[in-house]
This record gives C-alpha cells, sequence and structure tokens, in this order.
C-alpha cells in the first residue's frame, strides 16, 4: 500500500526526522489561508498524488505570493496529473500539500528496501538528490553508497555514521544526519514497510536536514496490526478492480492483455498466464481465488472481470485439491445466471470431483467451451480471439 506525501513526512517526524512546515488543503480558499498561516515569502504546491515526478509534470508550483498559492492550487485541484509513473491514464488530483520554501544548500538521496537476495534492509543513499535512483545509478554510479541491515540486529550507530560520513557532509552534522537515517529505519521497520525514500534530503542554508520529498510503501499482509498504517489508504489512487478484489478476499492484479483469468492458486495463475503468451495471447489479469474457492467467490471473481471492458475471452482453470470442482462448477453456473457474460468462456477443472464438476456445468444452460489440459485452454483461450 502506497501513501501520501504529506502522511509519510508526518509518519517520519514522529521518528525524530525534521521536515519543512506545511499542510494539507482541498480548496484555493484553504491554500491562501494556509499560507499566511505558514508565514515567510516563498511556498510550494505539491499536488499529492501516488506517484513520483510530479515536477516534470507540472505538479510542484512554487509560489511567491498567498494569492499565487491560491491560483496554483486551483489550477492543480480535479486534474489529471500523467507522470511517467502513472501511465496514460494519470491520476486525479484530490489534495495539495502547501509547504513553506526551503533556501537549499545540498540536496541527497537516502532509500531503505527489502534485499531478498541477503534476506536484509538494504540502505541505498547517494550525494546526488533530486533525481530518481535508476537515474544516479544510470549516470553517476560512483556516488551511490550501500549499507545492509541485518532483521535480527537493525541498524547501529556506527553503520548509520559510516553512511552520513559517506555522503561527504559537514563534520558538524554528522551526528544529525545518523540520527535522520535511524529515524528512517525506525519508521520502515516498526511499521512493517516496504520502501522508505526521502529524495531529495537536504541540507538548507540554515544547515537544517530536511526530508523535502518522501514516499513510503507498506507490506498488505501485515495491515491488520498497523491500523495507523491502514487509515492513510487512499482508494481514489489505486485501480478501481485491484481495490473491488483486495475489499472481497481476492489476489488481483489487472495487466495490459485481453485473455481474463479466473484462476485458483497463485502457482497456477502463473503458469497458466506463461501457457497464454505461449501460445500467443495476452492476460489480461492475474486472479487467485485462493485454495478455498467458494461458489461465493467464484461469483465476486466474475462480476471482477466483467467489470474489465478490455477483457475479449474469459479463462477459468481450477485444480481442485483442498477444493471441489463441484462447489467450483455451481459457483460458475451462479456467477452466470446473475451476469451476463458476452465474451467466450473456457473452463478447464481439474482434480477432486472433476467429473461430478463438468456434468454440473454440462446440465446448466451456460454457454461454454471445455478444455482437457492447460496447454489445451490457453489455446482455445487464444483461438477464441479469432487469432
Amino acid at each position: 500500500m502506497d501513501i501520501h506525501e504529506y502522511q509519510a513526512k508526518k509518519i517520519l517526524l514522529g521518528f525524530g526526522v525534521s521536515i519543512p512546515r506545511g499542510g494539507i488543503v482541498y480548496s484555493p480558499e484553504n491554500a491562501e489561508n494556509k499560507a499566511r498561516e505558514l508565514g515567510g515569502n516563498k511556498w510550494v504546491v505539491k499536488a499529492q498524488v501516488h506517484s513520483g515526478a510530479r515536477g516534470k509534470a507540472g505538479g510542484i508550483i512554487i509560489c511567491s505570493t498567498p494569492l499565487e498559492v491560491a491560483q496554483a492550487t486551483d489550477k492543480l485541484l480535479g486534474k489529471k496529473l500523467v507522470t511517467n509513473q502513472t501511465g496514460p491514464e494519470g491520476k486525479i488530483i484530490n489534495r495539495v500539500y502547501i509547504e513553506e520554501a526551503t533556501d537549499i544548500k545540498k540536496e541527497l538521496y537516502l532509500g531503505l528496501v527489502f534485499d531478498r537476495s541477503s534476506e536484509s534492509i538494504m540502505v541505498v543513499a547517494s550525494t546526488e538528490g533530486g533525481m530518481s535512483v535508476e537515474e544516479i545509478s544510470k549516470k553517476k554510479p560512483e556516488t551511490i553508497i550501500r549499507s545492509k541491515i541485518e532483521v535480527a540486529v537493525g541498524m547501529q550507530q556506527f553503520q548509520a555514521r559510516e553512511i552520513a560520513f559517506g555522503l561527504g557532509i559537514d563534520s558538524k552534522l554528522i551526528p544529525r544526519m545518523a540520527d535522520t537515517i535511524i529515524g528512517c529505519y525506525r519508521a520502515f521497520s516498526e511499521l512493517d514497510a516496504t520502501m522508505v525514500e526521502v529524495n531529495p534530503m537536504v541540507i538548507s542554508n540554515q544547515d537544517q536536514i530536511l526530508a523535502l520529498d518522501c514516499k513510503m510503501s507498506f507490506d498488505n499482509n501485515a495491515l491488520f496490526r498497523r491500523n495507523q498504517v491502514s487509515e492513510l489508504r487512499d482508494k481514489t489512487q489505486e485501480n478501481n478492480s485491484e481495490v473491488y478484489a483486495s475489499d472481497r478476499g481476492l489476489n488481483y492484479v489487472s495487466l495490459d492483455g485481453n485473455i481474463g483469468n479466473i484462476i485458483n492458486g497463485a502457482g497456477l495463475a502463473m503458469a497458466s498466464m506463461d501457457m497464454i503468451k505461449l501460445a500467443g495471447g495476452e492476460p489480461a489479469n492475474f486472479l487467485d481465488v485462493g485454495g478455498g474457492a467458494t461458489p461465493e467467490k467464484i461469483v465476486k471473481a466474475f462480476k471482477l472481470i466483467s467489470m474489465d471492458e478490455k477483457v475479449k475471452v474469459i479463462l477459468v482453470n481450477i485444480f481442485a485439491g483442498i477444493n471441489r470442482c463441484d462447489w467450483v462448477a455451481e459457483g460458475i453456473v451462479q456467477a452466470l445466471e446473475k451476469i451476463e457474460i458476452k465474451v467466450p468462456l473456457i473452463i478447464r477443472l481439474a482434480g477432486t470431483n472433476v467429473e461430478k464438476g463438468n456434468q454440473i456445468l454440462k446440465d446448466s444452460k451456460i454457454q461454454y467451451i471445455e478444455a482437457e489440459t492447460l496447454e489445451d485452454a490457453a489455446n482455445k483461450a487464444v483461438k477464441a480471439l479469432g487469432k
């Protein structure tokens, strides 16, 4: 789960990381009042969407008067912001963050992610802040500092100081930078984050160390024990189908193809998508209804697939071990009694009670194409597209 910049900054502030003063607004009038409340003679108006590269897309505007702040807010609110991370569909701006401008002396980069190969937390830092880490890696790889943190031990003070020294900052700022790095680490580890990225981390002309921009992502599977994090979710920034799926206990990821999938088990789902690709087709989604694919879940899965206008064929692939094919067949029949499917439907059942399941489908009035194997199902799905 991703959160907005202003939410991430508030979290980091709670862990001792300094941030510029600012506030969230929802209207031009609020924005003007917020600028006057913050004081000063320069403000930054920031679109709050779940995406980086907002500045290049016109989502960050520097203003010199409270009136300009109001005008900039009016320009952004309700606008669809398209960045290289959102894709052409973009994301709608529903809230704006007003922040006091910072006199920047130096920009740095700091990021924390899981390194699965070493089963540790990787801290990545660079003297080149303000650009993406991919860009830094490509253009100035020699500036990147990496430090592995053992999960069982946690970040030690000496490790944070080593990173701070590696950034080449004034020696008097080393203790403060080390505390900032540890604060980011604590936010990462104590809240089940999967990423914390502060870019840029700046040193101001007043020698303050500030998180000028921040992105945080969290492990969805840990949200049940992190209420303070789950409450920050903004569903308006997420794919509608993925929101629908997660709210109904379905594992779903939207893809770019046109063959919709309803499958039980993540491994079988991955194998099915591979087989569709080998047959010359493109999967429209990853959809795992789980090992306990009840009739109710099958109905929800069909509703979800029918929401996707780009789906031209639906492939149902069920291997029943814990589950039973007759239950799944009953769910398919129930779903198609409630939902009109206007595209070809390919069904392949295997495993427990497969004969009974296939008989239920044959006795029903639904129109479908039966498949014997996964390869057969993928080939028939692609053929149904007219390929």
